[in-house]
């Protein structure tokens, strides 16, 4: 059996049909399908409001994919919504990130997507911008409307970072973003950047794979091995924390029987 990889889900309203209005736990299929290439067994986390279920949910998982969608609350990174903020999502912002942070203290890899990286950002002190026009240097079109596989425009890396050593120096990614970080968060550094400056990736300082994406690599995934590359390495971290863990739980067992403290 493979790892569990818990991937946050989201709520999508009926707006027609037989029950209008009926609300659905789900997540898109593309990053189902990539977990499962990648050899993890996925695991739809709902969105909840209770802490102590959130804890459940990080603590049942081995890794965590932060998945894309509505627009990061500007009131949690300390900014009224301007009239180009789309319709957040408040509910699903607050479970979110409490499932990070149990997840990160729990010493679990995580890859964040697309809102997944901005709300990786934001939990930890970053800030966003709330439109791409809102960047005056930016000139690269972030929002595309081609085939969602395509790549669309190119990233440059920076050396030393995790996604240096998957990529080198630069990649070409596809673009579904009109909004973009602004502040990074503490103890996180940049590790990708478009042409135009707008960050592209993040990752945070130590040895944790905590990996934020600004593009969508699991809708690139199966017709393009670099980005499916991506979802492999997270899975080959999720391994490793997994094996440290059992090996610790091993440790405890063998302190307790012996009646030691650790």
């Amino acid at each position: 059996m493979g790892f569990l990889i818990g991937i946050s889900g989201s709520i999508i309203v009926d707006q027609g049909g037989r029950f209008p209005g009926y609300k659905r736990a789900y997540v898109n299929n593309d990053y189902i399908e990539s977990t499962v290439l990648s050899g993890g067994v996925p695991f739809i986390l709902p969105v909840l409001k209770d802490e102590e279920m959130i804890k459940a949910q990080a603590e049942s998982i081995d890794g965590l994919i932060l998945s894309g969608g509505q627009d990061v609350n500007p009131l949690l990174y300390g900014e009224e919504p301007t009239t180009k903020t789309g319709s957040p999502f408040l509910a699903r912002d607050q479970s979110e990130q409490l499932l990070l942070k149990h997840v990160i203290d729990q010493g679990k890899p995580v890859l964040a997507i697309c809102r997944g990286l901005q709300i990786l950002n934001v939990a930890y002190g970053g800030t966003l911008y709330q439109d791409m026009s809102d960047i005056k240097e930016s000139f690269i079109k972030h929002d595309q409307y081609n085939n969602t596989s395509d790549p669309s425009h190119s990233i440059m890396i920076k050396d030393g970072t995790r996604l240096h050593d998957l990529y080198g120096n630069q990649a070409l990614i596809n673009s579904f973003h009109h909004q973009a970080i602004k502040d990074v968060a503490p103890g996180f550094e940049v590790s990708a950047w478009a042409k135009d400056g707008v960050i592209e990736a993040i990752e945070k300082q130590g040895e944790q794979f905590v990996v934020g994406v600004q593009w969508h690599p699991e809708m690139m995934a199966k017709e393009h091995t670099s980005m499916l590359n991506l979802f492999k390495l997270f899975m080959e971290h999720v391994q490793q924390s997994a094996v440290k863990k059992s090996a610790f739980d091993v440790l405890l067992v063998h302190q307790y029987e012996k009646g030691r403290p650790l």
